[in-house]
């Protein structure tokens, strides 16, 4: 649990250089509305790839970055929180720090290699590295297409390491309506598996539910 009362836990949520930024911008909204400390890493690729895919416009400074993505997520004074690349004090960094889950969305295949050998160049790798060697959850949001051989095989390792992935591959039979709607058919695929509550969209079988609960 956080040591701040206000919240009611704390995510870890990074995000890479892979295409899908509005996935991971998303889904640090929708922690944010759901009363969660968030604690946020983004690489360097992941500022270019923001900044080609959406309006959003990202400092370079860790507390400049910071103060911009809580106004965007609209977060109380110190629920969000931005860690730099080289930040090894920051809590994801250890398995001493507070047992978060992290989300790694979108997860860049380079990211998936880096996991999958155990490599710890920077704080996202390094937060991966501690989520698989503690236990703790771990969700990769990938997204490429095609997956080579090389791809498939790191997301069956790090599976089998006790991963979850999650690929950014909405489905249709809610009937969307617009690129937000695609967008948060895996945000909610996301929140459900983090335990949170979610109203972005209906789960599969609550109307027939419904339905059998009128029909008595």
């Amino acid at each position: 649990m956080p040591t701040d009362k206000r919240f009611s836990r704390t995510i870890n949520l990074a995000i890479t250089g892979a295409s899908g930024a509005p996935y991971g911008l998303r889904l640090m909204q929708c922690l944010v509305a759901a009363g969660c400390r968030v604690h946020v890493m983004i690489s360097r690729a992941a500022q270019v790839v923001i900044a080609t895919e959406t309006d959003l416009k990202l400092p370079g400074s860790t507390q400049a970055m910071q103060q911009v993505l809580s106004a965007y997520c609209q977060a109380q004074p110190g629920q969000l929180l931005v860690f730099g690349r080289d930040d090894w004090f920051a809590p994801p960094a250890s398995g001493s720090g507070e047992q978060a889950p992290l989300i790694i969305c979108p997860c860049s295949t380079g990211t998936l290699s880096a996991l999958a050998t155990g490599a710890s160049d920077n704080l996202i790798e390094r937060a991966g590295d501690v989520a698989l060697k503690e236990r703790r959850p771990l969700i990769l949001v990938p997204r490429e297409a095609p997956y080579s051989e090389v791809h498939l095989e790191n997301m069956l390792r790090l599976t089998r390491m006790g991963a979850t992935i999650i690929p950014a591959s909405p489905g249709f039979y809610h009937q969307p309506e617009s690129i937000t709607d695609l967008i948060d058919f895996i945000v909610a695929r996301l929140l459900d598996h983090l335990g949170l509550d979610q109203k972005l969209m209906p789960r599969w079988g609550e109307a027939r539910v419904r339905s059998k609960i009128e029909q008595g």
